[in-house]
């Protein structure tokens, strides 16, 4: 973000708030691979300080992510829920701020690095409870179901959720254009043992360790809702636990840090649905053909020169390990 933008931002804010901007401090926030995030710290007149997090499009993004005003208006929805959100504060559609869309919201104080809380037990000193919570929090957000009169804009729930997940999926790798006939496999798979469906429910569609802050070992705020949509909430549990986000924790199966027990044990109680374990590897299947998938076009991005970037580079190189890892669970789903 250049001098001449930070002006115009500033002008905007202060418009915004009703108040005139002393000073501001920008930096920009670490994670966020495939939107751009910015701490924005403003001291107002009256000496009030404005402590904010800035979301906009990186460069180039992907078909499947939300844009910024919707994902707004799923945290304005998300906040009236009750669920653990950062707070939204303003939106802006005026390509003359910064050239596109972009949101406020509240800074968060808090640590999400995944390698962090995977390992340092000072940031989650009881995981036992942190599990728990985990899995209540995401029912809460499973508790959200169609239709919602102020999320008319995720369109009509899908009556074949994992039907229309592999339909997404394989245009995507039509997209990329370059042959990949071992997800196409995994895929295949997918279509041939579609699970039972459950009734549709909100989904967060990122629920995962990177993605939840936490501060005093609890859950600070669940971040980057660029994903929202209906679909059967068992996905969502399987995205979580896939081995793909256990960030060198395998023993903990539920996002590196908790015991899927724990997790299980949390969202059923908040939710009073049974989960039907059977089910679940199945979706963490499809969590690693989709993150897979993800990988390459953040690899794509890459060497299009679009973003270039060590991040997306070395996604890219990530994807025959996902489907691996996707094989691996097929075996063992199919020698149980």
């Amino acid at each position: 973000m250049d001098e001449a933008a930070r002006a115009r931002l500033v002008a905007w804010l202060g418009e915004t708030v009703g108040k005139r901007v002393i000073s501001a401090d920008f930096r920009r926030l670490a994670g966020g691979a495939i939107q751009e995030n910015w701490g924005l710290t403003a001291e107002v007149a009256g000496g009030e300080k404005l402590r904010l997090a800035l979301r906009r499009d990186a460069p180039a993004t992907i078909r499947s992510s939300r844009s910024r005003s919707e994902e707004f208006h799923v945290l304005e929805v998300m906040q009236k829920a009750g669920i653990a959100v950062p707070q939204p504060i303003a939106l802006c559609t005026d390509p003359a701020v910064l050239g596109g869309p972009f949101f406020l919201m509240q800074l968060v104080q808090g640590v999400a690095d995944p390698r962090r809380l995977v390992r340092d037990d000072d940031l989650i000193p009881d995981r036992i409870a942190f599990g728990i919570v985990l899995g209540a929090e995401l029912a809460r957000i499973h508790a959200i179901r169609p239709p919602h009169p102020d999320l008319g804009f995720l369109g009509p729930p899908p009556t074949d959720p994992p039907g229309l997940r592999i339909a997404e999926y394989r245009a995507a790798l039509d997209r990329l254009g370059t042959p990949q006939p071992a997800i196409e496999w995994v895929l295949r798979w997918l279509e041939q043992n579609r699970p039972r469906p459950n009734p549709p429910t909100l989904l967060h569609g990122d629920y995962r360790i990177g993605n939840i802050m936490v501060s005093e070992g609890k859950i600070a705020a669940v971040l980057d809702w660029e994903f929202a949509a209906w679909g059967d909430p068992d996905e969502e549990i399987g995205w979580l636990c896939a081995r793909c986000w256990r960030f060198g924790r395998p023993d903990r199966e539920a996002g590196g840090v908790v015991a899927r027990s724990d997790f299980y044990r949390g969202y059923e109680a908040a939710s009073g649905r049974r989960i039907a374990a059977g089910q679940i590897p199945y979706w963490e299947v499809m969590a690693a053909a989709r993150w897979a998938i993800i990988a390459l076009e953040q690899g794509a991005r890459h060497l299009a020169e679009e973003e270039p970037g060590l991040e997306a580079a070395l996604s890219g190189r990530m994807a025959p390990q996902l489907v691996a890892e996707a094989m691996a669970v097929i075996a063992t789903i199919e020698n149980a």
